[in-house]
C-alpha cells in the first residue's frame, strides 16, 4: 500500500468516525428532546383519553347552545361597536407610542447603546404580559368599562410593533443612508428620506396585522370586565343562558371574519 493510499484510507476513516459521532450526537439530542416532551406531558396531565371521555360533557354544553337566540343579536350591536372602538383606539395609541420607541430600539438609529439596551428591555417587558393580565390590573385601577381594555391593548401592542419595526430598521439598505450622509443630511432627514421609505410597506403590514389581533383580543377582554362582546359572553354564561351565549359567539366570529376581510383589502390597496 502506497503512502497516498494510506493517507486516503485514514481520511476516509476520519470521515466515517466523524459521521458516526454526528449521528450519535443527533440521536442523543433527539432522545433528550423526546424525554423533555414526555416529562412536560406528564406534568400537565396531557392525555387524549381525557378528551375522549369528556366529549359527552362538551356535547351537552354545545347542545344547550343550539339553536342560538338570534333575537339577542340586537342587544349585541352596541357591544360589537364598543369592541371595534377598543381595538381601533388601542392600536392607534400603540402606533403613536411605538414610533419613537422603534427608533430608540434600533442599533442604527439609537443615540447610544445604553438607550438601545434599556428600550429593548422595556419592550420585552411590555410584550411579556398578556392583554388579559393588563386588563385585569387596569380594571382594578381605573374601573370597569372599555377604557382599561384600550390601555391593555395599547400596552401590549406597543411592545410588539416597536420591536418588529426596530428590526426592520436595522436591516434597511445602507446605500441610500450613506448617500444622504455624504450629501450632508441630518439625522432626521436620514430617517425620513433614507429609512422610512424602505420600512413603510412592512410597517403598514404590521399595523394592519396588529389591528386584526387587537380585534380578537378586544372580544375577550370583557371576560375581566373591560367591556365589549366578551362582557356579554361571560354574563350570559354565568346566567346559564346558553342560547344567548351562542349568539354572542356567533357575533364574535362574524366580527373577526369582517376584520380579517377588511384588513386584507386594505393591505392589498396600500401595499
Amino acid at each position: 500500500m502506497t503512502s497516498l493510499e494510506a493517507t486516503i484510507g485514514q481520511a476516509l476513516d476520519r470521515e466515517a468516525a466523524w459521521r458516526h459521532r454526528r449521528i450519535a450526537v443527533r440521536t442523543l439530542i433527539t432522545a433528550l428532546c423526546l424525554f423533555v416532551l414526555w416529562l412536560a406531558a406528564v406534568r400537565i396531565n396531557f392525555s387524549f383519553t381525557s378528551v375522549v371521555l369528556g366529549a359527552p360533557g362538551m356535547a351537552d354544553v354545545f347542545g344547550r347552545m343550539f339553536p342560538p337566540d338570534f333575537s339577542y343579536i340586537s342587544r349585541l350591536i352596541a357591544p360589537t361597536i364598543e369592541t371595534v372602538q377598543i381595538a381601533v383606539w388601542g392600536t392607534l395609541l400603540a402606533v403613536v407610542a411605538s414610533a419613537p420607541l422603534c427608533l430608540l430600539a434600533a442599533r442604527n438609529t439609537t443615540p447610544h447603546p445604553l438607550v438601545y439596551s434599556v428600550v429593548r428591555v422595556f419592550l420585552n417587558l411590555l410584550r411579556s404580559i398578556n392583554e388579559l393580565i393588563y386588563a385585569l390590573l387596569l380594571v382594578s385601577a381605573v374601573g370597569l368599562g372599555p377604557y382599561p381594555g384600550v390601555l391593555a391593548i395599547a400596552l401590549h401592542a406597543t411592545g410588539m410593533l416597536a420591536k418588529f419595526v426596530a428590526e426592520e430598521i436595522e436591516h434597511v439598505n445602507r446605500g441610500p443612508i450613506e448617500a444622504l450622509q455624504a450629501a450632508g443630511a441630518g439625522r432626521m432627514q436620514i430617517i425620513l428620506m433614507g429609512i422610512l421609505p424602505q420600512v413603510l410597506p412592512s410597517v403598514v403590514g404590521y399595523i394592519l396585522y396588529r389591528f386584526d389581533v387587537s380585534i380578537r383580543s378586544a372580544t375577550v377582554l370583557g371576560l375581566v370586565g373591560a367591556g365589549g362582546l366578551g362582557f356579554s359572553l361571560i354574563t350570559t354564561m354565568k346566567m346559564f343562558k346558553y342560547h344567548e351565549t351562542a349568539a354572542s359567539i356567533f357575533m364574535i366570529i362574524v366580527l373577526i371574519l369582517m376584520a380579517d376581510w377588511i384588513s386584507g383589502r386594505l393591505q392589498k390597496k396600500i401595499l
